[in-house]
């Protein structure tokens, strides 16, 4: 039995003097029984999804068919591309690539689960971001998923990537460390600070609640994937730095999980609290 764990698959990459995403396409390899080729023809359809849900969000003005939400990530491309915003352009990107892929979803198109509907915009809007940025190639963004898989298939297996099981500390602080290690190892990173930026990613957002309104993925769901790919962003770049965590990413991914139990189940997508029994939330839909 292979032990799935951020500290194995960095121990193996370094003894290997490989990368985490090498290693994770072997671990694959043996666990799911099927080829290289195989895995890598599949990581190539989800990055596909993923550039064409961006795309389409910036470019269509979609609307959600509850009619709570559509557009923000076209409305944020907008104002970047204009310059009226503040927060640095790369970050911009990605926050509405982020929202963009969230709109895309909430207007029931096509997305990829990364780890879950909820989260499906910050990996791509943040790795796809940083890519640009540091001008990677397909390849290099294709094994940076392998990277973000695993570390996501980590937390799985540790803890949980459910909503309704952890809140959302659970699906975009999941989705925010996957993204967040992806992105160092694009970048030229080590193993070891891939580490440390899924560590950051994950303790910025513990306790999070997962609380939608009418229990929809819209509100406040598609802003904080927004969040999310920021918060992957400064955490790779905090880890590139050189900044270590104190407490080493296995370790947080169980406290999420622990914390996630402990969590009351009006806070674990149920809209049966936080702003899902906000007054406002409950006017719209008459409850």
């Amino acid at each position: 039995m292979i032990d799935y764990s951020v500290a194995s698959l960095v121990k193996m990459a370094k003894e290997k003097n490989t990368k985490i995403s090498d290693v994770v396409i072997e671990i694959e390899i043996e666990l799911e029984g099927v080829s290289r080729e195989t895995l890598i023809q599949q990581m190539k359809q989800n990055l596909d999804v993923m550039q064409k849900a961006v795309e389409r969000g910036l470019k269509e003005n979609l609307k959600s068919t509850s009619g709570m939400s559509g557009g923000e990530g076209r409305m944020l491309e907008k104002a970047r591309l204009n310059g009226k915003l503040n927060s640095g352009d790369t970050i911009m990107k990605a926050v509405a690539r982020a929202m963009a892929v969230a709109n895309v979803n909430a207007a029931m198109g096509k997305i990829v689960a990364a780890p879950t509907a909820g989260s499906c915009g910050i990996i791509p809007g943040a790795l796809l971001s940083a890519a640009e940025h540091i001008k990677a190639s397909q390849d290099e963004i294709l094994m940076a998923l392998f990277t973000a898989g695993g570390i996501g298939r980590v937390i799985t297996e540790k803890a949980t990537v459910s909503g309704a099981e952890g809140g959302c500390q659970a699906e975009c602080g999941s989705a925010a460390a996957m993204a967040a290690g992806a992105i160092v190892e694009m970048a030229g990173g080590s193993p070891d600070q891939v580490s440390n930026a899924v560590a950051f990613a994950l303790k910025n957002v513990l306790g999070l609640v997962c609380d939608p309104v009418g229990g929809l993925v819209e509100v406040p769901c598609i802003k904080r994937n927004a969040m999310g790919a920021a918060n992957a962003l400064i955490s790779s770049d905090m880890a590139l730095a050189g900044l270590q965590s104190f407490i080493p990413a296995d370790e947080v991914i169980g406290a999420m999980y622990e914390i996630g139990k402990k969590m009351p189940v009006e806070f674990k997508e149920t809209a049966l609290g936080g702003l899902a029994a906000t007054p406002t939330a409950k006017r719209f839909y008459k409850v």
